[in-house]
């Protein structure tokens, strides 16, 4: 066990030394907008009676990766599926950097590889809420349209 800052546990993500599943990579993402624990329970309390929403990621896997969307993102589905009974798969033929540079609204983890990560979101997070800082673990540039 090792305690390290939200910063410091990407950078460790970064480097391989750790790993952890997307979603808790989303959360050290979001996690990095505040600089002490004070400032995130003074965030919390403040917005703890505002609601949540219920988020499903769905996959879409692409030649090169694969991109999980998210509520708000151009290519989330109107009707997701919220059980797994429907086992929807979304497929394309086209590569994650095209549909970066097409798309305009994101709010989505791309996935390269089990280490290599990118969070990307323009959209208003709902009910008083933050969002993550966008960090990329490949150092590639897809914050042109952003």
């Amino acid at each position: 066990f090792q305690w390290s800052s939200p910063p410091e546990a990407i950078e460790r993500f970064k480097s391989q030394e750790i790993w952890f599943p997307p979603p808790q990579f989303y959360e050290f993402c979001r996690l990095c907008n505040f600089s002490s624990l004070g400032e995130l329970q003074k965030f919390s309390s403040a917005r703890a009676l505002e609601g949540c929403e219920c988020w499903m990621p769905v996959m879409l896997t692409a030649p090169d990766g694969f991109i999980q969307l998210l509520p708000g993102d151009e290519l989330y589905p109107e009707d997701p599926d919220y059980t797994g009974e429907k086992k929807m798969v979304m497929s394309t033929d086209k590569k994650i950097e095209d549909l970066m540079k097409e798309g305009g609204v994101f709010h989505r983890i791309v996935i390269k590889n089990m280490n290599n990560l990118a969070v990307y979101v323009n959209v208003q997070a709902k009910y008083k809420h933050i969002n993550p800082l966008m960090i990329n673990c490949d150092n590639l540039d897809y914050n042109s349209r952003l």
